[in-house]
Parts: structure tokens; C-alpha cells; sequence
């Protein structure tokens, strides 16, 4: 999403003050200022751009939020001289790094919309039918998912619904997240649904549309446990026909089907604007450009491949991913060994995939600790290295798809009718797995009695998998503990889901027990031992630590940055 000059205009707030007469009082015609701004629709449109312009910062959509929230969960390990190795062990505090930027660049992209919708609601400027509507609905959804991301991160919040005029402004007490959630995201979020498209066309694809506003207004129901509210929501997108799963699922985390049919909020990135602009570096930086790429592909990609393996994939997610087993019916099978999203996600010891540009057969560079990479969001399907030096990719990051969707409408129903919503709950879960060319539940259903195995047992520790009945909370527990973390693996949705669930304690402690029996049997570890195959005796602990220091109170949620305390008193009662 290109830059413009706004947005040195959207990082100031104060001006200082001069004697009359003095020569910093005089104009520079060639600079853009608030008086000189904001004098026409595309004035108002370049603004929007910059709101748009803040999801690209790594906290956001990029790497560094991946590596710091997405370790936090079963998903992911990291290694200790890691950034993320921190949020593996849940020490970190309110003077780490990612804390704090994450905060920071959540408030540059409020402050920005903030600045676009306080301007285009008192503006008299004409406007084509429906614009002015639209650019505030647009910057609305926006400030609404910035608040969203802030309150699940840190729950709570300084609430700003204005540009703050003077630092006695910014100096305000914290407000709890369902303050905000009252004030700010709903309506900002219902304003939104009523004044947008259901969809963009053309160059405008990529813009918050009338879907995007109703999934994340589902999503506050749904975290709130309003399961009526957010069952309609979800419905109306479902029926809408405006989405659809698109046929491979590695279209959704590749440079070659963006913006597709299952995308309902997607961030663009650019791999070529901003030649020479490590991806790290962001717009909020006083003269300096962006790079408008995603360092995604780096935190992922093998160290020998250009990137850091920053995180790799759980050995609870490898296996869970050869547990979903390939259905020989389903015609999308044809000569595959592996199911359609495990070849999109991972790249696991023994695959049946390239990487690379390497047969399967060359995997030198797995050092003993690891059993399988992560593919989505990397450059593997088309590169034999990442880019080295800036460590960018072009490869959009998908915030919202309709796969989601699915899953969480199944949730909503079956909590919100138990028994009575298992047959559609299972329709709408059977679309994902039959997509991904796997047994649905249906067919364990149909084959085992009326049960379904618990997938996410480890066979290789337990030697089996307990088959269970399909009533509604064994339903749920599949969604849970399989669905939604194959589907959506390294997708930024995981830790959201455990802490709302209350199962993040739980799922340590099994966990552990797991590693632990590795750990205790590493004897039986060599390169021929499934199915994780590693080789050498070396197990990686991802759950000990975790397991032993997970507290709800101190690590649901982030702490207030040090620093922001600092600087506002009024957050010292925190």
C-alpha cells in the first residue's frame, strides 16, 4: 500500500509556539501542513491510506507478532536467543521489547484514523455520493480492529475517540476492554456494516468491506459468549455467497491468488516498493520509508534458506497434522500422501513436497531439535532462498477467511443450542476438512458407530486414539483441539483461542506430559522412528517452562508498557 506525504502530518500532534516575527514562523510553500491539507476528497483518501498503511507494522501483520503470540501457544517452539524464546517460557514483562511495540504501533494506527474520521465529519468539502460515508466507515473498521487487537492483547486500554489536543489529553486513565468495547469498537463496527460495500471491486480490493465488519463484530460476540449475536453474523456472511473456500488452501498464503474468494481481510505487502528498505522498517519512522513488505518469510524460513527459523513448528502440531488422515475417497487424493493443508502448512521430515527448489530427499540443513518447518506466508513454492540482506517477502498476510468463519459459526451454534446444532455444526467443519482431503467427521461418524477419534492424542506417546461419542461437547473439543489449529496454524488466532477457551493450562500440562515421555524415551529417536523422525536424541522442551509458569492473572494478557507508564501518570493505578 503506497506511502504518501500524510504521513509525517499523522505523527504530529502538538506544534510549538514562536515569537512574531521569527523566521520559523514563515511558511515553506512545498510542505505539506494541516492547513494546506485536507482540501479535497483525495486528500481524504491519501489520509485513509496511511490507517491502512499501519496493518503492515510487525506487531500487526508482520513477523515479530508471530514470533511473540504465536510461540505462546501449542503451535510453536523457538530456540533461547530468540526474541520469542521469552513468550515460550512466559517471563516476559512490561519492558520487553515486543510488549511495547506492539502497543505503540496499535496507537499509531488509532491515532491515524482517529485524525481521518474526526476530519471527514466536520468537513463541508463535496464528496461523490456515498464517499464521505464510506472513508469514515472504512477508517471506523479500522480503529475498531486496532482496538480489538489492543484490548485482546493487554485488556484494557487509553481510549482516544479524538485527535488529542494538548499532552494534558494524552494523559488519560486506562478504560477496561469493555469500556472500549462499548464505546469504541461496536460502534465503529455497526456504523461500519451499514455504510459499506459487501465487497470491492478492482483497485479497490483490500479495502474493510460490509463482511470484514460483520466477522469481527462476531468475533466480539463470540469472545463475549453472545452466541446468538455472533451465530447471526456469521450466518449472514455464509449467506451472502459473496465468499467461497477456494479449491487449494495454498492459495490463501501465496503471492499467486491474492485478494481470492475465501479472503475477507487481507493485508497487502509489496516484496519490490522501497528497493533497498529492510522489511522491518515502518512508516512511523520520522524520514524514512517504509518498505511495504512482510518479514513473514524470514522469521519462518530455514537459517540455510535465508531466513531465521525463528518458529518452528510444536511437535503437538506435526503430529496432529499426520494424525488428520487422507480420506482415499475424496478425489483431490489422487497420488497425494499428504492432506491439501498439511502440504500448504508445514514442510515435516520425509514430506512429499519440494522446498526450495529441493526434492524431498534433501534435508541436511533440519538440525536434531527439528521435526518440520513452517511453509505458510514463505516463498518455498517458487524461491531456493528468501531475500538475505532485507529479509522481505510480497506475500499478503490474511487476517480474516472464510475457513474461520466456518468454525467459528459451528462454535457459536453448538454453545448457543448444544445437541440440537451438532449436524450443522459438523456441515460446516466438514467443508474445511473434505477441502483439505481428509476424513470428516461424518465418515469416522458413519464407520466407528456413532464416534469420532480424538485426533489431537498423541498416538505416538498414548499408542491410541479414544474414539468418543457426537454429542456437542466432543464436538467442540475436535474444534478446539484439531480444527482450528490445523486450519489455522500460524495465523495469528491461536493464543486468542486457548485464553478465551480457559484451556491454555490444560494444554500445557498434556503437553508437557508428551515432551516429558520424549524426552525420557529419547533412546527410541532416530531418523527412522515416526513419525516425527528425528534424528539423535535431542527433544526441544517448548511445554516444561510453560507448563510450570503459566498463570492466567500475569500472562492472559500483556502488561502495561514501563515506558507508557512513565509518561502518563494516570495509568499508575493499572
Amino acid at each position: 500500500m503506497k506511502k504518501t506525504l500524510i504521513t509525517l502530518l499523522a505523527l504530529t500532534l502538538l506544534h510549538t509556539g514562536c515569537k512574531e516575527g521569527d523566521f520559523l514562523t514563515k511558511v515553506n510553500p512545498n510542505t505539506i501542513t494541516q492547513d494546506t491539507f485536507w482540501k479535497s476528497s483525495s486528500d481524504y483518501q491519501s489520509a485513509l491510506t496511511t490507517v491502512y498503511g499501519a496493518l503492515q507494522f510487525p506487531t500487526v501483520s508482520g513477523g515479530f507478532r508471530l514470533q511473540c503470540e504465536e510461540v505462546m501457544t501449542d503451535l510453536g517452539g523457538t530456540d533461547s536467543w530468540y526474541p520469542g524464546f521469552t513468550f515460550r517460557i512466559l517471563t516476559f514483562n512490561d519492558a520487553t521489547q515486543y510488549v511495547n511495540d506492539k502497543w505503540n504501533q496499535l496507537y499509531v494506527g488509532i491515532f491515524r484514523a482517529n485524525q481521518v474520521i474526526e476530519r471527514v465529519q466536520k468537513t463541508d468539502l463535496p464528496f461523490a455520493k456515498g464517499e464521505k460515508e464510506q472513508i469514515e466507515a472504512q477508517a471506523r473498521a479500522l480503529r475498531a480492529f486496532f482496538y480489538f487487537d489492543l484490548v485482546q492483547a493487554y485488556g484494557k486500554g487509553v481510549l482516544h475517540t479524538a485527535v488529542p489536543k494538548s499532552a494534558a489529553e494524552m494523559k488519560k486513565p486506562l478504560a477496561t476492554k469493555e469500556e472500549i468495547t462499548a464505546q469504541v469498537i461496536l460502534p465503529d463496527l455497526e456504523y461500519a456494516i451499514t455504510n459499506l460495500p459487501q465487497n470491492w471491486t478492482g483497485v479497490d480490493l483490500g479495502r474493510t468491506s460490509k463482511g470484514m465488519a460483520q466477522v469481527l463484530l462476531g468475533k466480539v460476540y463470540l469472545y463475549d459468549k453472545q452466541w446468538n449475536k455472533a451465530a447471526e453474523l456469521f450466518k449472514d456472511v455464509i449467506d451472502s455467497k459473496v465468499y467461497s473456500l477456494v479449491n487449494d488452501p495454498m492459495d490463501n498464503f501465496t503471492d499467486r491468488n491474492e485478494m481470492n474468494a475465501e479472503s475477507i481481510f487481507e493485508v497487502a505487502f509489496n516484496g519490490t516498493y522501497g528497493t533497498g528498505a529492510n522489511a522491518a522498517v515502518v512508516d512511523d519512522t520520522p524520514f524514512t520509508n517504509g518498505a511495504e513488505s512482510s518479514d513473514f518469510a524470514a522469521v519462518l524460513a530455514p537459517l540455510p534458506r535465508g531466513g531465521f527459523n525463528t518458529l518452528v513448528p510444536s511437535y503437538f502440531i506435526h503430529e496432529l497434522f499426520v494424525n488428520d488422515q487422507m480420506d482415499p475417497a475424496n478425489p483431490v487424493n489422487t497420488n497425494r500422501k499428504e492432506s491439501l493443508r498439511m502440504y500448504a502448512s508445514i514442510f515435516p521430515r520425509r514430506s512429499e513436497s519440494p522446498y526450495y527448489q529441493l526434492d524431498n530427499t534433501q534435508t541436511a540443513f533440519f538440525n536434531a531439535f527439528i521435526s518440520a518447518y513452517v511453509k505458510k506466508f514463505t516463498n518455498w513454492y517458487q524461491y531456493k532462498n528468501e531475500d538475505p540482506i532485507n529479509n522481505k517477502t510480497g506475500i499478503n498476510f490474511r487476517h480474516i477467511r472464510l475457513a474461520d468463519v466456518y468454525l467459528m459459526y459451528a462454535e457459536a451454534i453448538l454453545n448457543a443450542r448444544g445437541e440440537a446444532a451438532v449436524d450443522e455444526a459438523i456441515q460446516y467443519i466438514d467443508l474445511v476438512r473434505a477441502r483439505a482431503g481428509v476424513i470428516t467427521l461424518r465418515k469416522y461418524i458413519a464407520d466407528n458407530g456413532g464416534q469420532f477419534p480424538q485426533l489431537h492424542i498423541s498416538k505416538q506417546v498414548h499408542g491410541a486414539q479414544p474414539k468418543v461419542a457426537a454429542n456437542a461437547a466432543n464436538v467442540l473439543t475436535h474444534i478446539q483441539r484439531v480444527e482450528r489449529p490445523l486450519e489455522l496454524a500460524f495465523e495469528g488466532h491461536r493464543w486468542k483461542d486457548l485464553k478465551r477457551w480457559g484451556i491454555a493450562k490444560q494444554v500445557y500440562d498434556q503437553l508437557r506430559v508428551e515432551e516429558t515421555w520424549r524426552i525420557n524415551n529419547k533412546a527410541l529417536f532416530t531418523a527412522n522412528f515416526p513419525p516425527l523422525y528425528i534424528p539423535g536424541s535431542n527433544i526441544r522442551p517448548d511445554f516444561q517452562l510453560a507448563s510450570q509458569n503459566y498463570n492466567p492473572a500475569n500472562h492472559d494478557y500483556f502488561p502495561i508498557p514501563s515506558i507508557e507508564v512513565q509518561a502518563n501518570d494516570n495509568l499508575l493505578d493499572r
